[in-house]
């Protein structure tokens, strides 16, 4: 069999290559608030905003940490203490995900470039790469937190694109959310919705990024 011409690969993070269930963290972190699965689904509601408001200022990069506890404190009703116990616990939130980590490991050994686009707060973007070796198997990429951009506006794509010196068409991009896969695609990124690693490594094989 012919191998596959080396493509450009961009991965989304959380939820993709990272671990990210938020109804769990704040179970775990907040129990005293979260006490069931319904109870904890309204409050990645009222905290995360579907990463929107507050939050995505956060992700953003345009409110420190401080800022943004008082923010969601005010809103919310909580504590700044069980807030901040919040922010703190996303960089732990954060895991490898041992079946995306495999995946990533397979495109690389057949020679494909790899690359993350990701809607991530600069601290905890700068925790990854300092934490995580998985993020040495990408050769760059863009953080919403430090472009001061989010998915699903379009200049974030523009900026990677011009960033990884791809023309749109040869980007190949996975993301667990419709509406940044929608926004990729136009913007002329060809683009996939990840559900799972499986799901994943099936599709890349019927489009021909791996073998």
């Amino acid at each position: 069999m012919t191998a596959p011409t080396p493509a450009r690969i961009v991965f989304d993070l959380g939820a993709v290559v990272l671990h990210w269930q938020p109804a769990q963290l704040l179970m775990r972190e907040l129990p005293h608030v979260a006490t069931d699965e319904a109870v904890a689904a309204h409050w990645v509601r009222e905290i995360f905003q579907s990463y929107g408001g507050d939050w995505g200022n956060y992700d953003r990069g345009t409110v420190t940490v401080p800022d943004l506890v008082d923010r969601i404190a005010r809103r919310t009703g909580l504590s700044h203490t069980d807030v901040q116990a919040v922010v703190d616990a996303v960089p732990r939130e954060l895991q490898p995900l041992p079946d995306t980590v495999a995946l990533i490991e397979l495109l690389q050994d057949a020679g494909h470039a790899l690359y993350y686009l990701s809607n991530m707060p600069a601290p905890v973007a700068d925790h990854l790469m300092a934490t995580h070796a998985v993020m040495r198997c990408f050769r760059d990429g863009v953080f919403s937190g430090h472009a001061h951009l989010c998915k699903p506006e379009p200049a974030i794509y523009e900026l990677a694109a011009r960033r990884f010196d791809a023309s749109p068409g040869t980007l190949h991009f996975l993301d667990d959310h419709a509406p940044n896969v929608a926004a990729a695609q136009a913007c002329g990124w060809q683009a996939l919705q990840f559900v799972d690693a499986a799901q994943a490594q099936a599709e890349m094989r019927q489009r021909g990024w791996i073998a």
